[in-house]
C-alpha cells in the first residue's frame, strides 16, 4: 500500500486554503512557527492531559490501586511506542519525496499508507473520538452542577410524559445547548486561543486543589482499599487509561512544528512520564482519601465549602469553553467531505445537537470514558498505528518486526471487544 505515495504528489503543491477541498489536500497547513523543546513539551503535555483524569480515582477503585498503577504505567508505555510508529512512518514517506509529502496529520498519514480508505476511516474514528470527549464534558458539567445545586433527593426528580424524560440533569445540558450553537459558530479558532491557555490552567490548579485536598483527608483518617479487582475491571480500567492519553491525533501536527524534530522521541517520552506520574498520583491520592466512597467524577467528593464549589465550577467552565475547541477538528473533516471545505453552520449545528442527545442516556461519567476509550481510541491507539507501520515497513523489517506489529493489533483487536463489551455491561447495569 505504500506504492499509494505517488497520490502524494499533488498534495505537496496543494494549499490547505485551496478551494475545493479533495481527498488530496491535507487538513493541516505546515507553515507556522518551529517550536522549541520547552514549547513542543508543553504542547504535547496540553493535547494529552484532558477530562479523563477526573475518573481515574474511580476507575482506581474499580480496579484496585496496584493493579490502576499497572494499567496506568503499561497503557503509557504502549501509547508512547505506538506514537512513536506513526513518526517513523511519516519520516519515511516524507524522504521519498524529499520532504514535500507534507503529511501533517493521522488522516494525511492514512490516506499516504492505504490511500481513501486509510483517511475515511481515520477521519470517523477521529470524529468519534472527539465527538465522544465531548459528551464527557456534557456529563461532567451536567453531573457536577447537579451535585452543587440540588441535594440527593431533588437529582433524581423527572417529569415523565409518554416516551419523553426530563431529568434535572438534562435541563442543564439543554441549558448549555444554545450557549454551544453560538461558540460553535465561530469560524476560527483564534478567537478561542484566550480560552484554551484558560482551560489549562483551570485543569492544572484544580487538580492541585483536589489533591491538596485528598492528602489531608488521608491524613486525618486512612480508609480500607484495595490493591486488585478482577479480570472484567482489567479491561474496564484500560478503556479509561486510554481515554486519558487522548493526544495520539495531535502527535504529527506537534512533531511537524518542532524545530529540532530529530529528539521528538525523547520529548514525547518525558512528557508522556510526567503525564503519567500526574496520573498515578491523582488517582491513588483520590481512591486513598474516599476508598469506597469514591465517586465517578472525583471532585463530587469534595465538601460543600466555597473552595470545593469554586473549584468545580472552574472545571465546568474550562470544559464548557473547551468543547468548541475539541469539536473543531471534527467541523473540519465534516465539512471537508460535505460542504467541499467550506464552512457549514447548519453541520456544526446539527453536531452539536447530536452530542447534546447522546449526553443525556449516559449516567456514569467514568464508566462513557471506558467505553469511548476501548472502542475508538483502542483503534486509534493501537490498531491503526499497528496496521499502518505493518504496511509501510513490511519490505524492510524481518519478522521479529511484523510479528510485533501484528502483536499490537491483535492486542487492540481484543482490547477493543472486551473492553466496549465490559464498559456496555456497566452503562446498561447503571440504567436498570
Amino acid at each position: 500500500m505504500v506504492s499509494d505515495k505517488k497520490n502524494l504528489s499533488p498534495s505537496s503543491s496543494r494549499k490547505l486554503n485551496s478551494p475545493p477541498a479533495e481527498e488530496t489536500t491535507p487538513l493541516i497547513d505546515n507553515t507556522k512557527p518551529l517550536s522549541s523543546h520547552p514549547k513542543t513539551l508543553a504542547n504535547v503535555f496540553i493535547a494529552i492531559v484532558g477530562a479523563g483524569v477526573l475518573g481515574m480515582p474511580y476507575a482506581f477503585k474499580r480496579t484496585g490501586w496496584i493493579m490502576g498503577l499497572l494499567i496506568l504505567s503499561f497503557i503509557a508505555a504502549s501509547t508512547t511506542y505506538c506514537m512513536t510508529l506513526l513518526v517513523q512512518i511519516r519520516r519515511k514517506l516524507d524522504s521519498y519525496e524529499n520532504g514535500t509529502t507534507n503529511i501533517s496529520s493521522f488522516g494525511d498519514l492514512g490516506f499516504a499508507v492505504c490511500g481513501t480508505l486509510g483517511r475515511f476511516v481515520v477521519d470517523v474514528l477521529i470524529t468519534l473520538s472527539q465527538a465522544g470527549f465531548c459528551i464527557g464534558y456534557l456529563i461532567f458539567i451536567a453531573n457536577t452542577l447537579l451535585h452543587l445545586f440540588h441535594d440527593e433527593p431533588f437529582s433524581d426528580l423527572s417529569l415523565s410524559s409518554g416516551i419523553s424524560r426530563f431529568t434535572v440533569k438534562s435541563l442543564y445540558i439543554w441549558g448549555c445547548f444554545p450557549f454551544q450553537l453560538g461558540l460553535n459558530s465561530i469560524k476560527t479558532l483564534t478567537h478561542l486561543a484566550p480560552l484554551s491557555i484558560f482551560a489549562d490552567v483551570v485543569d492544572i490548579g484544580a487538580m492541585g486543589v483536589v489533591m491538596l485536598e485528598d492528602l489531608r483527608l488521608i491524613m486525618l483518617r486512612r480508609r480500607e482499599v484495595k490493591a486488585f479487582g478482577g479480570v472484567s475491571v482489567f479491561f474496564y480500567g484500560m478503556g479509561v487509561a486510554l481515554f486519558g492519553y487522548e493526544g495520539i491525533a495531535m502527535v504529527l501536527p506537534i512533531e511537524s512544528e518542532m524545530k529540532d524534530n530529530a529528539k521528538f522521541n525523547k520529548i514525547l517520552a518525558l512528557s508522556m512520564g510526567l503525564t503519567t506520574l500526574m496520573y498515578g498520583a491523582f488517582g491513588a491520592l483520590g481512591y486513598f482519601a474516599f476508598g469506597d466512597k469514591t465517586k465517578d467524577i472525583i471532585t463530587s467528593n469534595l465538601g460543600t465549602g466555597w473552595i470545593s464549589s469554586l473549584v468545580q465550577l472552574g472545571l465546568c467552565i474550562n470544559l464548557f469553553f473547551t468543547f468548541p475547541l475539541m469539536m473543531n477538528p471534527v467541523y473540519e473533516i465534516v465539512e471537508r467531505r460535505f460542504s467541499g471545505g467550506r464552512y457549514c453552520l447548519w453541520l456544526r449545528w446539527l453536531l452539536v445537537l447530536i452530542v447534546s442527545l447522546v449526553a443525556l442516556f449516559v449516567p456514569n461519567f467514568a464508566d462513557f470514558l471506558s467505553l469511548v476509550g476501548s472502542s475508538v481510541c483502542c483503534c486509534l491507539g493501537f490498531i491503526l498505528p499497528g496496521l499502518f507501520h505493518l504496511l509501510a515497513f513490511k519490505d524492510e523489517q524481518g519478522c521479529k518486526g511484523c510479528s510485533l506489529d501484528i502483536g499490537i493489533m491483535i492486542f487492540g483487536v481484543v482490547l477493543a471487544i472486551s473492553g466496549t463489551w465490559f464498559s456496555l455491561m456497566e452503562i446498561l447495569s447503571a440504567k436498570e
